[in-house]
């Protein structure tokens, strides 16, 4: 399956082999901008303009959860190696944990001067990335809850954060 964010509001899953549409997604109020399957495919986040993150039964195409607490578009949702975290970011400087078991807020990452627009996690589940408005990526330790150290070096907003397979390497890109 593929799934892709759409300006209507909703999630749509894609069969890839036959590029058919399987499915639409409804409960976002505004257009959704970012997508992600758990590692083991059962479930798919969703983060819209419309400030929540959704999570979904991929099985059954059911809402499981809206997740409350951004107060400005969510413009990334990524799950951690090992499915039980999952991460959220938001124009609203914020980057946000949540516990995929019990659909609760576990950490709040802030940024301070800018707003987001990726976050990534490591391959180990210990770091975040994030990239920002203010043309900087910065690192955040997952077990402290600290901000471990901010990149400089782009001129213009961080459009995509990742780590390589191994850890080793953080990529991003901007324009």
């Amino acid at each position: 399956l593929l799934a892709s964010g759409h300006e209507e509001n909703t999630v749509r899953l894609w069969n890839v082999a036959t590029h058919d549409k399987v499915a639409v997604l409804s409960g976002h109020t505004h257009v959704v901008w970012a997508v992600s399957f758990s590692p083991n495919g059962a479930l798919l986040a969703s983060g819209s303009y419309d400030k929540t993150v959704r999570l979904w039964n991929v099985a059954t195409r059911e809402q499981v959860s809206v997740l409350f607490g951004h107060t400005s578009p969510v413009c990334s949702v990524v799950f951690s190696p090992d499915g039980t975290l999952l991460v959220s970011g938001s124009w609203d400087k914020t980057v946000r944990l949540w516990n995929v078991a019990t659909c609760e807020q576990v950490a709040m990452f802030f940024t301070n001067t800018s707003s987001l627009r990726n976050v990534s996690f490591s391959p180990d589940g210990t770091l975040l990335v994030s990239g920002c408005h203010d043309n900087t990526v910065r690192l955040w330790d997952v077990a402290t809850r600290e901000q471990v150290r901010t990149l400089i070096g782009h001129t213009n907003i961080i459009w995509a954060v990742s780590f390589s397979p191994n850890g080793a390497l953080l990529a991003s890109g901007s324009y």
